[in-house]
């Protein structure tokens, strides 16, 4: 496996996380592969079906790989085949606790028909990195809208990078630049891209506007939810979560090329009837030269948050999707 050339400040980065060497990078990927040769599947589900299928009776210790890497339950050691094991081990993917149970560190996920990386539940550490439902949803709007022309492209605030990876093998032949201010996110996004045959670079930046385009197309699911904790693969800022939204909207189309897309899919706060993204964002693009398709793509999610105090005013979670277009 070829090394992955970081540029510096993000290596640097990565190197200061007690998680990160170049063998343990190549022992994930390897072991990625493994499991995908092997058939082994799981759908990451939300967390609060996570919570509701972990409390039923029986469920507290697991017994297969799919309970562990999946369902993120501990394995006592010696139910796995034993080079598994020892894989599992040497890759990070697992601990080992002190009665002598596997702990799961990662978790392996399917979006469309490749496996990711990504943070085991629950997702609560400040560099978590998130996949579930929103994530195919997300790959299912930019397949359903991208050019699969397009030669490079820019998956920003890429976590695991579904979106990136989902629509440059779509592509064939395009450049993926993976984005994230999360050097974890990073780590794994790139794993998870080579693994799929995505060509790759990999840039951690706070904001769009740090990077220099131009780009054919642009993928992006910003964090939406109003998160007590403000953590950073959750919070939106506020306009009710929905200001990293805007905000990366509005400096992605400057990073376009002409005839070029963005495509967006977030969740939206919508108070006594109105989205309060749309009512932003359409005084907030260019009078000419972009073109906006906006659709509403799920009417309720996230049902579960609307007890929180953040959210008092507002009636529902609706899961949009966005098309910019660069037409002059």
């Amino acid at each position: 496996m070829s090394e992955i050339m970081f540029a510096e400040p993000v290596r640097r980065a990565m190197q200061a996380a007690p998680w990160y060497d170049q063998a343990r990078r190549a022992a994930l990927s390897e072991l990625l592969a493994r499991l995908a040769a092997e058939g082994y599947d799981f759908v990451a589900p939300t967390p609060a079906t996570q919570r509701r299928v972990l409390a039923r009776p029986g469920w507290s210790e697991g017994r297969t790989l799919r309970d562990l890497l999946g369902w993120s339950l501990p394995v006592a050691s010696g139910l796995l085949a034993p080079d598994m094991e020892a894989a599992l081990v040497a890759a990070g993917a697992v601990s080992v606790a002190a009665d002598g149970t596997l702990r799961p560190q990662l978790r392996a996920s399917r979006v469309e028909d490749v496996l990711f990386w990504h943070s085991a539940y629950p997702t609560t550490a400040e560099d978590s990195v998130f996949l579930g439902p929103d994530s195919h949803r997300f790959a299912g709007w930019i397949l359903a809208r991208m050019d699969s022309g397009a030669r490079t492209i820019l998956d920003y605030g890429a976590g695991a990078g579904v979106g990136g990876i989902i629509a440059a093998r779509r592509a064939r032949s395009a450049h993926l630049t993976i984005a994230d201010l999360n050097p974890k996110a990073l780590f794994l996004a790139s794993i998870n891209a080579e693994r799929a045959g995505v060509a790759h670079d990999v840039a951690r930046v706070e904001r769009p506007s740090d990077l220099a385009g131009p780009f054919d197309l642009i993928v992006t699911h910003p964090p939406f939810m109003i998160d007590a904790q403000a953590r950073a693969y959750r919070d939106g800022g506020d306009l009710y979560g929905a200001r990293l939204s805007l905000d990366w909207m509005v400096q992605g189309v400057d990073l376009l090329a002409p005839g070029g897309r963005l495509i967006l899919h977030t969740g939206v706060s919508i108070v006594d009837g109105r989205d309060v993204l749309r009512a932003a964002l359409e005084p907030a693009l260019p009078a000419q030269g972009v073109a906006l398709t906006y659709r509403e793509l799920d009417t309720d999610i996230f049902g579960e948050d609307l007890s929180e105090p953040g959210y008092r005013a507002v009636e529902r979670i609706a899961a949009i999707g966005t098309v910019l277009e660069r037409t002059g």
